[in-house]
């Protein structure tokens, strides 16, 4: 009985402190907290009713993905998104994408293909704008994702999301590649349809520069 009373609160307190993570991670994504701007741990616990024990934990989390800088006994900064960090994060959604094609692609049926292949008709008209481009590419991964049958690949694409969101939520397709982009989604799109995993992946890199 102790045990279990113990295994519970343990698995209580993760709960808490993914939700703060979670929350954090959010605010940092949509821009509420900035490039630059200071996190008190204290401050956060007290907003979220919660103690700085969670806090502090997501915060590290946070620290390990780049996406804040903490300085002991003093607060934590969120970081800045640099040209390296853009193309780092791009070619890192690149190979996970391209596994979770490779992945699921081949085990999708017939009326899943369809699904997915609508869903990058959605990315024909997003190379203009760059959260559609975020948002249509994301529709289609996460989809994989889930159908990747791959429980080890959908928690590290679980756990950097939220920093794959963050530092490519201003990225877009440069003016200049639009048109071979486009052919990209397009025959990424057949390869699909044909249930084609091999290609879908090669397709799925190539959307990303790698």
């Amino acid at each position: 009985m102790g045990s279990m009373g113990t295994k519970s609160t343990s698995e209580n307190k993760q709960l808490l402190a993914d939700e703060v993570f979670q929350h954090i991670g959010r605010q940092i994504v949509d821009g509420t907290l900035a490039p630059g701007q200071r996190i008190r741990d204290h401050e956060v616990a007290e907003r979220l009713h919660v103690s700085r024990t969670p806090v502090r934990e997501a915060l590290q989390r946070l620290e390990r993905l780049g996406m804040v800088i903490m300085y002991p006994s003093r607060y934590t900064e969120v970081t800045q998104v640099t040209t390296d960090t853009i193309a780092q994060s791009l070619a890192f959604a690149g190979y996970q994408a391209g596994i979770a094609a490779r992945l699921a692609v081949p085990r999708l049926t017939a009326s899943q293909r369809e699904h997915v292949a609508r869903l990058v008709q959605a990315m024909y008209g997003s190379l203009h704008d760059s959260t559609l481009t975020t948002n249509t590419r994301w529709a289609v991964f996460a989809y994989f994702g889930a159908h990747s049958e791959n429980a080890q690949h959908c928690t590290v694409i679980e756990e950097t999301t939220v920093a794959l969101l963050r530092n490519l939520r201003h990225w877009t397709v440069p003016v200049d590649d639009r048109e071979r982009m486009l052919q990209v989604y397009v025959d990424f799109h057949d390869a699909v349809l044909r249930g084609d995993g091999d290609e879908a992946e090669r397709l799925t890199r190539a959307m990303h520069y790698v």
